[in-house]
């Protein structure tokens, strides 16, 4: 039988309507997503839900084809009514529930994942696309982005800049990383040969899609500039908007960009680490990071110390030769100077590596007896001093400890 034109309905990627049930702070948040078609709609209003296009989608199980007009007329006020207080329901929660932005965002990325993971597109499963700091950003940079589908031969491209003739491929490694419930495909591909001082570009994909052209520029001489950041977690991440873009934008000069631990409230929180790349990706896209491990990184979701793992497999930092502790801590070279990122999280961390103070301690001895350059900086989460407490129960003087 013929559909009729009023119970038409628009597949652009994946039909049906779902709900999308995620913790927000204690309280569960349920959005009515229509996957065949959020990705074409504006996130901040919620239109997707009023488009023309997906009434029919909405009403079909309430009119029948052979119902009088006047049957249609009534159930359609109904259907209208309903659906206009859901989507009141829907904007105030978006607006004023904290953390509910970061869940609908995350919902519109898994839908483009789903898209350009199945249909034959130019987009590209890739997202958290981000530069990593090298040992040495003369001539090479790590690029890494992750995925919610396992692809075939992920690569990255790249040349300099608007030159097709000095075009290279790269094969990325691939590891699937599952916390919080959740799985995701990150890959990495480490560039090296790079031309000190030169512009380039670089994109990233699989298969026969990529990602847009992103430029990055490799170092030299001793002048530079570098964001540093204190703290980054929070409820919704908006705090942590309002400092890192603005800083940015003011400073698109800037080499690479520092954050010094507690990058989010809750390192097992998958919802908390998009969220802190959602922020950061104009920028991470541009010149790579340099993060540090933070007690939050630590935290499962029950608030018990464990080790912090995503950190640990979303940054692949500079190489060291104890490999128990791969990305703890590194070091690192910019201009004239030599950076040390030091794990300051030993109490945290006491059940797990014991020895850590220990191994570290000898480890940063013999790093800095093998560098020559003029200025060394060491970046720490937690710094050495004590600091005083005068009107506690118990005071404490000020002065020195292992742990600030």
């Amino acid at each position: 039988m013929a559909s009729s034109p009023d119970f038409h309905c628009h597949r652009l990627a994946v039909k049906g309507i779902m709900t999308v049930l995620a913790p927000v702070h204690g309280r569960s948040l349920s959005l009515l997503m229509h996957l065949s078609y959020i990705e074409a709609k504006a996130l901040s209003s919620f239109s997707f839900l009023l488009d023309l296009e997906l009434t029919p989608c909405l009403i079909m199980t309430y009119i029948k084809k052979n119902r009088r007009n006047s049957m249609k007329a009534k159930y359609k006020k109904i259907i209208a009514f309903s659906l206009a207080a859901a989507v009141i329901a829907a904007v105030s929660a978006y607006t004023w529930l904290p953390g509910t932005k970061t869940v609908a965002r995350q919902g519109v990325k898994a839908t483009k994942a789903a898209a350009a993971h199945y249909l034959s597109t130019d987009a590209v499963d890739a997202s958290n696309i981000r530069q990593v700091i090298t040992a040495d950003s003369t001539t090479s940079r790590t690029f890494m982005w992750q995925s919610d589908y396992a692809e075939e031969n992920p690569v990255v491209e790249y040349r300099q800049a608007g030159d097709d003739d000095s075009l290279m491929q790269l094969p990325a490694s691939s590891d699937a990383f599952s916390d919080d419930g959740v799985t995701t495909y990150i890959h990495t591909a480490a560039v090296s040969d790079l031309k000190p001082g030169t512009a380039y570009e670089y994109r990233v994909g699989a298969g026969d899609k990529r990602s847009d052209w992103q430029s990055f520029h490799t170092a030299q001489g001793h002048d530079f500039k570098a964001l540093i950041f204190p703290d980054s977690q929070s409820s919704d991440y908006s705090v942590w908007a309002a400092t890192a873009q603005p800083a940015w934008q003011r400073n698109q000069d800037a080499q690479f960009f520092i954050n010094m631990g507690d990058l989010v409230d809750n390192g097992q929180d998958h919802y908390q680490w998009n969220a802190w790349f959602d922020v950061v990706g104009d920028m991470i896209a541009r010149i790579p990071v340099v993060p540090l491990l933070g007690n939050h990184e630590t935290y499962d979701k029950d608030w018990k110390v464990r080790m912090p793992e995503a950190y640990l497999h979303l940054f692949a930092l500079p190489r060291i030769d104890r490999e128990k502790y791969q990305n703890q801590f590194y070091s690192f070279d910019y201009g004239d100077v030599h950076f040390v990122v030091l794990n300051t999280q030993s109490q945290e961390l006491a059940d797990f590596e014991p020895s850590l103070d220990e191994d570290e301690v000898a480890w940063f001895k013999e790093d800095m007896a093998k560098t020559t350059k003029k200025w060394k900086i060491v970046l720490m989460h937690k710094d050495p001093l004590q600091y005083g407490f005068a009107n506690r129960p118990q005071p404490r003087e000020e002065g020195f400890s292992p742990e600030g």
